[in-house]
């Protein structure tokens, strides 16, 4: 369940940072400020809940507002990306301690900061940043690099992306009524002893990209990514129901590598229509394996307007380490109930709308675009959501100054 929370309440970030990852490698003589503000709203109901063993609530509700700046000026440019995540999740206060009566409603509170610079000599822009986020079992910093090169007819482009982060998995810095030690955090009827020997988790990745325009209507990219983590993997307050009555927690290796294939189409057909295709493959060491294929293709009703469908569908086989509720034996050196480990498939059906009237405001600032978006996901193990984002930006061109 945290790993949906995490994932929609990043689309923000993402969906901004997303030009510093594969920035523009031509020197922008441009002295100019865009503005986006953004807001995620995610519903999502279920009853294979990890908290409580694989089976009760997950209702959950994410609140997402972000706010995001980049001002660019000649060959740099800045980027920050501020927001939150407003949680209510009655799974988690399933946890059923003193500080988990405020994990009803949590909080994630994260904040980025990207630097970027394009060579004049050689087309060639590096970028690189810094990332923070907290919430109440967690804390983390992340840390990326990257570069893009593109050639001279500007047909082909080459990047290479590097991330860190580091986490710290230890409960205690911004829930209500608690003032305590940090420590990582057990069901209330597990807390008889330590069960795990660390607090924290180290992840670390490289993506490499490549795209090449095929010919005037087609563009194709790869984009192989390694990820490796260390560390704790598990997730402390997620309970195991074994088969001869006991109870214990999540257990899982100490280690992880992650290996992602993605392939994006993008054609361009008649000049008002884009289709954009993707496959995406996906596999590690827990035992999963994955293949997600997704398109979207967007209609333009006028130069303001532009309306499209999306539709994705994934499918992944379990790993080893899953079973059920009342189905791990105690025997077993790894086990967890948790669902996103589990066999399953999805379905996201959805549809985005954009606006870009270019209306002036002042002399400098025009507002230049209005995005929404919705989709509706099904997976097999009847867990359903709604995610709608909207977004509004604006952009202060000081050329001439």
């Amino acid at each position: 369940m945290k790993k949906i929370v995490f994932l929609i309440g990043s689309i923000a970030f993402f969906s901004f940072m997303a030009g510093a990852q594969q920035p523009e490698t031509t020197p922008t003589k441009v002295n100019k400020l865009d503005i986006e503000v953004v807001y995620n709203h995610y519903v999502q109901d279920g009853n294979n809940s990890a908290v409580t063993g694989g089976e009760g609530t997950e209702k959950l509700t994410v609140y997402g507002p972000a706010l995001n700046f980049k001002k660019t000026k000649k060959n740099n440019a800045i980027g920050v990306n501020l927001g939150v995540d407003i949680i209510s999740s009655a799974s988690t206060d399933a946890i059923n301690f003193i500080e988990s009566s405020a994990s009803r409603i949590d909080a994630r509170i994260y904040a980025n900061a990207t630097v970027e610079h394009s060579f004049d000599k050689i087309p060639i822009t590096m970028y690189g940043g810094i990332g923070f986020s907290i919430e109440s079992d967690y804390t983390s910093i992340g840390y990326k690099l990257g570069a893009a090169h593109t050639n001279k007819e500007k047909l082909r482009t080459f990047s290479v992306a590097l991330a860190m982060y580091n986490d710290d998995l230890r409960w205690g810095r911004i829930t209500r009524k608690y003032t305590g030690p940090l420590r990582l955090i057990y069901p209330s009827e597990l807390r008889y002893k330590e069960w795990y020997e660390t607090y924290k988790r180290n992840t670390y990745s490289i993506t490499l990209g490549f795209s090449q325009a095929i010919n005037k209507r087609n563009v194709l990219a790869v984009f192989p990514q390694l990820t490796l983590q260390r560390g704790l993997l598990a997730t402390p307050f997620h309970r195991i129901y074994f088969n001869d009555g006991s109870q214990g927690v999540e257990q899982l290796p100490g280690q992880r590598n992650k290996f992602g294939l993605a392939t994006t189409l993008n054609s361009f057909v008649g000049g008002k229509t884009i289709i954009k295709n993707s496959v995406q493959l996906y596999t590690d060491n827990f035992g999963i394996n994955s293949i997600a294929l997704e398109n979207e293709t967007i209609f333009k009703l006028s130069a303001a307007v532009a309306l499209g469908p999306n539709v994705r569908w994934y499918t992944q086989n379990g790993s080893p380490y899953f079973a059920p509720i009342l189905q791990h034996s105690t025997a077993e050196n790894y086990y967890t109930s948790d669902y996103d480990l589990a066999s399953f498939s999805t379905v996201q059906l959805g549809a985005v709308a954009k606006y870009k009237p270019y209306k002036m405001i002042s002399k400098q600032v025009f507002f230049n675009t209005i995005i929404l978006r919705y989709a509706y996901l099904h997976r097999s193990n009847q867990l359903v959501a709604h995610i709608i984002s909207v977004g509004f930006q604006l952009a202060a061109d000081k050329n001439g100054q």
